[in-house]
């Protein structure tokens, strides 16, 4: 029979460093940092298509009454309001949809796989509105500072 060696304690620095005790209570703030950014970077492809703006498409800005001048204007005014935090998750819904009418419309006939047909920013976009959609805005929004919760 062998002797049984004491079992190790865990080192103080490493329960005091762990990942989930400090960056883990952050999350709403940098939810709210990410739907910012994301409907930041999101509305410039609506300037692009709605004002022409930053090389429009192929320097002119889309026709309002074509798919893609309907795209411009649910890119700008939901990443404004993605921006804002205000009516987040019916926005992000719609915003997701969008995205995946996108990718089946446009990139899949090209290529099965996101990296060949240029669908990978589609692909993220899509995924991270619908994970707002359950998630929420966070702290720093309108919608909290409204009291609106759905």
């Amino acid at each position: 029979m062998s002797p049984r060696l004491p079992r190790p304690l865990p080192c103080d620095i490493v329960l005091r460093m762990s990942l989930s005790s400090t960056v883990s209570s952050y999350e709403p703030y940098l939810r709210s940092l990410l739907r910012i950014v994301v409907g930041f970077t999101f509305s410039l492809h609506g300037y692009q298509k709605f004002f022409g703006w930053l090389g429009g498409l192929g320097g002119q800005k889309a026709e309002l009454a074509s798919l893609m001048g309907a795209a411009g204007v649910i890119e700008t005014f939901g990443g404004a309001l993605i921006i804002l935090g205000l009516f987040t998750r019916p926005t992000a819904f719609i915003l997701c949809g969008q995205m995946a009418v996108a990718y089946f419309r446009v990139h899949i006939w090209i290529s099965v796989w996101p990296l060949l047909n240029q669908g990978e920013i589609t692909v993220l976009y899509c995924f991270t509105y619908l994970w707002l959609c359950a998630a929420g805005a966070g702290p720093i929004s309108f919608d909290r500072l409204i009291g609106w919760k759905h």
